[in-house]
């Protein structure tokens, strides 16, 4: 790859949380002039690092102050680092652990978020001892869970370069899509590339009866009803222990690697044989990784006349039990059916996945789902709920603060994501729910 054109991470964040020391450390250089003395870096500094056999270009920015804070540089900064978001991939979003969030970090996650970028939320200094005291207040922020980091130490600094990689891997261009992106995915032969020439109204893919013949993953952007959106057809997925060496495994990593950078999935089922295990391990794969998801059913004009759709959705839910949320679409691509109907649920479930609940309307919901299903008991205790927010957006994730994670039971967990769901409506996509630890004293503190 020429490094010129790797894609670009800039480090964001207020003065002194230790931005150029993580750009040194990533860089393994000494660039960047390491002070405590606030304000230190003032102008942009670019170079890049290598990992896992790929480059990735970053750039340290001045610190940013807060909007009641004076400096004289402040203006040229804040555009400075403006410019920057406008030619970055990702950003590194750095707080200082061992203070926890201001109210200039508020105004940054403000101006990260208008960005549209992905944002890696970076809790600096791990290695104080009051950071772990400040990682559940890093959840506030809306970027997800913070990263832990020591830059002097290099402290979880390769686990945020994989992170790094996953984000922006190694593309040449720095172009984004600002828009939904579809993976097509299923067995071969089910109807995938039948689909995407129905979708686009024209012969984009090479559709033939001979399974395992779309070996590549074709990207092609389209508007559908003013939306922007993007396909991505893949081959099909074999189950874990059926995959061919050589071109067959590449297709198979193509294809997963497509469900990660996708925001909805559509698992194409063959109406003759819906039911596999191949098809529920594809499923599950998208569930894995917090995805939206439709079941589509293709080729239901070819079913015999008094087929009942009902039953045969049914039957599907009760293998699906895992994703009863996903919703299930018949469709014939060969006559059109159904189409718009598969793209008008895509743009929902998108939607939905950038869906904000408010931190008051969640707990009342969390509130009113303990006092009507008490938290289950294991030997002398008993789980406590004591606090929930929302992290991220697409997907959703929620984190529920508890006086112990282990007493948290897979049902009960179950149970309290069924009742976010039915009262936020979280249709058609994957949560992320996490239970965090946390003390009754740092709750009442906080309160």
């Amino acid at each position: 790859m020429n490094v010129d054109t790797a894609p670009l991470v800039a480090i964001v964040g207020r003065p002194n949380v230790g931005k150029s020391a993580l750009f040194n450390r990533l860089t393994r250089s000494n660039r960047a002039l390491v002070e405590d003395i606030a304000g230190t870096t003032r102008d942009r500094n670019y170079a890049h690092f290598e990992w896992r056999g790929r480059f990735v270009r970053v750039v340290d920015t001045g610190g940013l102050f807060g909007p009641d804070e004076e400096d004289p540089f402040g203006p040229l900064l804040r555009a400075g680092v403006e410019r920057v978001l406008r030619e970055a991939d990702a950003v590194l979003f750095l707080v200082d652990g061992a203070v926890g969030p201001t109210s200039a970090d508020q105004d940054i996650a403000e101006m990260l978020r208008r960005s549209g970028l992905p944002v890696i939320l970076v809790a600096t200094k791990s290695d104080v001892a009051r950071s772990v005291d400040t990682l559940p207040e890093m959840y506030a922020l809306g970027f997800g869970e913070p990263f832990a980091v020591s830059a002097l130490h290099g402290r979880a600094v390769g686990d945020l370069m994989d992170r790094v990689l996953e984000i922006v891997g190694g593309a040449d261009s720095r172009e984004r899509f600002a828009g939904i992106r579809i993976a097509i995915i299923g067995r071969p032969n089910v109807g995938k590339s039948s689909i995407v020439n129905a979708i686009l109204g024209d012969e984009r893919t090479i559709v033939s009866d001979i399974p395992g013949t779309t070996r590549d993953a074709i990207d092609t952007p389209f508007t559908f009803e003013g939306h922007e959106l993007q396909l991505v057809d893949t081959a099909g997925i074999r189950r874990r222990g059926k995959v061919e060496r050589g071109v067959e495994r590449h297709s198979v990593q193509r294809a997963q690697a497509a469900i990660d950078r996708s925001d909805v999935v559509f698992l194409v089922i063959d109406r003759e044989e819906a039911i596999t295990a191949q098809d529920t391990h594809i499923a599950g794969y998208a569930v894995d990784q917090a995805k939206g998801l439709v079941l589509v059913v293709n080729k239901w004009d070819l079913s015999e006349p008094g087929t009942d759709r009902h039953l045969f959705a049914k039957q599907l839910d009760a293998r699906y039990r895992f994703a009863p949320w996903a919703p299930i679409l018949m469709t014939s691509a060969v006559r059109g059916q159904g189409i718009v109907d598969l793209l008008q649920a895509a743009v929902h479930i998108a939607e939905v996945r950038r869906r904000r609940v408010q931190t008051a309307d969640l707990n009342r919901i969390i509130h009113r789902a303990t006092s009507k299903h008490s938290p289950p008991t294991t030997g002398t205790r008993r789980l406590k709920v004591l606090y929930a927010t929302q992290a991220d957006i697409s997907p959703p994730t929620i984190v529920i603060f508890v006086n112990d994670p282990e007493l948290a039971h897979f049902s009960y967990r179950r149970y309290l994501e069924n009742q976010i769901r039915e009262a936020f409506d979280f249709e058609g996509t994957a949560l992320r729910i996490h239970f965090r630890r946390r003390s009754d004293e740092r709750v009442e503190a906080t309160a």
